[in-house]
């Protein structure tokens, strides 16, 4: 009896059931998940606002007038660069190493998001560029703890479709790049480029792209300064993929994989560079710029974190030009001041008691950041003094570059109050347009900025201001004669307190001079008389139109320069000569701009008539006479000069072109001027000790016409050399219909006899008679 076989088939429905009950939870479950995620559940999401503009932490750039970054302000060293600015092998070296289907994907790369899953990861992971740039601007690193990570990876997932959606593929490129930290200073493309390369991206050959783009895989393991080797293996490997990818052949990528790896490393800090003291000063100005100027929606900008732009009036080349002409001079001049030191066991002081010195020197140590810091730290004032009587390794400023050493705190404190230090501006009188600011030697070791808060005595440089109010005043002109003999404005007068006698610094008189001869040879007792006529108040009145805010007593002694005033003002007030008498407030900003190119501000020129035509024309033809035959003479000079020469850096200068100037020397040699002006630049110069009673011994090298023309000198044989900077050397524009007798045939004289006179050896003693006669 044959068995029936059992031929029903198994019932798999239960099974199928379950299958699609479980994917159905499964796929909700993710999909609410997702959900959940997008609605902020698991932590806040970007909102649409924020996806359109990225918290960015953009440095604000400092632009030249020549459109050159002279500096910045930042948190992060980060300045914005746009797709069109990066070169096609950098985003091909980029798009072929971190995403090779970038071009074709919405965000999140389908394929490699499988393959990382299948292989948990041992095959590479499978964050698109998209992803990265998700995680740069909104969550940085993710969590170590698994949970946290997931949740992590998908918000980054939705952000990353979110932005696709919001931006072209070339955006996101350049948002990536930008945002990317290369270490060493260095945020953003540009910042590295500059950093490590020292050119702008578009500059980068392809083997240096690839290092860079190698870097960010991991910034600190690939550091080019650290690991040479293993950034040159990172590099090899990122030329490998490009050829991979047919963006290299192979012979192209064999090429660039033999080169070593050079760097140009040039990392950017505040306070190095060029202009230093003029962005510090630039930084004050633009704190209350932000007080006084609010965004659109009412918030404050962050100058350290807005991406702004902020043009500015200096020019790069004549800013280098001036930063170089005052190493030059200040070089040769300091080794003088150390030799005349060496001769003075009070050194570098002169001419004070010990008491004073003592003075001087404990204020300097209370004003230290040691000091600062020890009682920061609660440390009583016996302990901190004694603290600066030990010696310690120390780092110290010299001309031929930085020093280490050891030596006490206080030796460090006196060993820099030798140094002589410099301010200088150069100004267009036409456009009010700074072109130059150097506050100083080097604003790692001197922050105190020369040129817009260090006021100064003035000496003769404050003489023209006399002339022109006499002039203005009384009617007179650079021909019109004047007796030079003992002079003396008795008690009571102009507010004198007792008998003023001023003498010229030779102690000779010279009869009947003109007034362009006694401004020329800066004659004290010409100057008194005029300020004698005139009265102290009226010179005052018209200083203060000239922009000079600085307390002026009213004594009639203010004619020999004994007025503390800022290098900016000087040099504002005398374009006001160059200009046609009137006066134009200095401007350091062209305008302002946001991250996105659209301006906020632009400063407007605030000037005033002081002025008519003729008498700023006659001034000027005043203080030509001072380079054709006064204290500036040596301008002209070709020969070599002799003894007296060997601290005027560059001599002979050779210049025929009109200049119009006045040197300054006050009391003690403690400050030296130099006011130079041409059609269309004037330059000031100060230089002096940080105390007033460190200085040069005698007039010979401390007179301004030793201690600041040089540099004007050396600065204006710069500027005419290179002819892009259009520096004028043409004659001053004389008013039509002049008014006023400017040329004075009787004290005319040919170039070429200064030439020969200056060109003659002068003997030290003889100097102080040859150059100038000051207060």
């Amino acid at each position: 009896m044959t068995q029936k076989l059992n031929t029903k088939k198994p019932d798999f429905s239960p099974y199928v059931k379950k299958f699609w009950k479980y994917f159905f939870l499964g796929f909700g479950g993710v999909l609410l998940f997702f959900l959940f995620a997008s609605w902020g559940l698991f932590g806040s999401m970007p909102s649409f606002s924020e996806l359109e503009n990225p918290e960015s932490n953009l440095a604000t750039e400092i632009i030249s007038s020549d459109g050159v970054t002279i500096g910045k302000f930042y948190n992060e060293n980060r300045t914005p660069i746009k797709y069109q600015d990066l070169p096609k092998h950098l985003v091909d070296a980029l798009i072929s190493t971190e995403d090779e289907r970038f071009r074709e994907h919405s965000g999140i790369d389908g394929r490699g998001t499988m393959r990382a899953v299948l292989s948990v990861g041992t095959s590479g992971g499978a964050s698109t560029l998209t992803q990265q740039l998700a995680k740069l601007l909104f969550h940085g690193e993710g969590s170590k703890f698994l949970p946290f990570r997931i949740v992590q990876k998908v918000k980054e997932w939705i952000i990353a479709i979110r932005l696709e959606r919001q931006y072209t593929k070339d955006e996101i490129i350049a948002m990536y790049l930008n945002k990317a930290d290369f270490i060493n200073t260095a945020v953003g493309i540009r910042s590295a480029s500059k950093v490590y390369f020292a050119k702008e991206p578009k500059q980068l050959t392809i083997d240096e792209a690839a290092m860079l783009v190698g870097m960010l895989k991991n910034p600190s393991l690939f550091n080019p300064l650290r690991r040479e080797e293993k950034v040159k293996e990172r590099r090899n490997v990122v030329l490998k993929q490009m050829e991979k990818n047919d963006c290299l052949s192979e012979a192209d990528k064999e090429k660039y994989q033999k080169k070593p790896i050079k760097l140009t490393f040039t990392p950017e800090k505040y306070n190095e560079g060029t202009a230093t003291y003029f962005r510090e000063y630039l930084r004050d100005y633009m704190k209350k710029w932000a007080l006084e100027n609010k965004k659109e929606d009412g918030s404050d900008y962050n100058i350290y974190s807005d991406g702004l732009k902020i043009y500015t009036t200096i020019d790069s080349k004549m800013q280098l030009y001036a930063e170089e002409a005052v190493k030059e001079h200040l070089t040769n001049l300091q080794e003088e001041f150390f030799l005349e030191a060496a001769q003075n066991k009070n050194a570098p002081f002169i001419h004070v008691t010990q008491s004073e010195i003592d003075k001087i020197m404990e204020r300097s140590m209370k004003n230290t950041e040691r000091w600062r810091i020890m009682t920061d730290e609660g440390k009583d004032e016996d302990e901190i003094k004694k603290s600066f009587f030990v010696k310690t390794e120390m780092t110290v400023f010299t001309w031929k570059g930085d020093k280490d050493t050891t030596m006490t705190p206080m030796d460090s404190i006196r060993y820099y109050k030798h140094f002589l230090q410099p301010g200088m501006m150069a100004m267009e009188p036409q456009t009010g347009n700074v072109k130059v600011w150097v506050g100083g030697m080097d604003y790692r070791y001197f922050q105190y900025d020369h040129v817009g808060l260090g006021a100064r005595q003035v000496g003769s440089t404050f003489k023209p201001f006399v002339y022109a109010t006499a002039i203005e005043q009384l009617g007179m002109s650079p021909c019109d004669t004047i007796i030079d003999g003992p002079f003396m404005i008795h008690k009571g007068r102009h507010n004198v307190t007792e008998d003023w006698e001023p003498r010229n610094s030779d102690g000779k008189y010279r009869g009947m001079v003109t007034l362009k001869k006694a401004l020329a040879n800066s004659i004290n007792t010409v100057s008194a008389k005029l300020i004698d006529k005139t009265g102290p108040d009226a010179v005052i009145n018209l200083v203060r139109k000239l922009g000079v805010n600085s307390e002026i007593p009213s004594q009639p002694s203010i004619a020999l320069g004994a007025v503390d005033i800022t290098v900016k003002d000087m040099v504002a007030a005398y374009c006001t000569f160059a200009n046609q008498g009137i006066y134009l407030k200095p401007q350091l900003i062209t305008k302002i701009e946001d991250k996105n190119g659209n301006v906020v501000f632009e400063p407007k020129l605030e000037s005033k008539d002081v002025l008519s035509k003729d008498i700023a024309y006659a001034v000027i033809k005043l203080l030509e006479g001072v380079t054709e035959s006064g204290s500036g003479a040596r301008l002209r000079g070709t020969g070599n000069g002799g003894y007296a020469y060997k601290r005027v850096t560059g001599y002979p200068y050779g210049f025929t072109n009109p200049i119009a100037g006045k040197t300054g020397t006050t009391q003690n040699q403690s400050d030296g001027w130099f006011v130079g002006m041409v059609p269309n630049l004037v330059t000031g110069v100060w230089v002096g000790n940080e105390d007033r009673s460190a200085h040069f011994r005698t007039i010979t090298n401390g007179q301004g016409a030793t201690m600041a023309l040089p540099i004007w000198g050396l600065f204006m044989k710069k500027c005419y050399a290179d002819p892009e900077l259009h520096v004028s050397k043409e004659d001053f524009e004389r008013p039509a219909d002049l008014s006023i007798r400017v040329d004075c045939a009787t004290e005319r004289r040919v170039i070429q006899d200064t030439v020969e006179k200056d060109s003659t050896a002068i003997k030290p003693e003889d100097q102080q008679t040859t150059d100038e006669f000051e207060f």
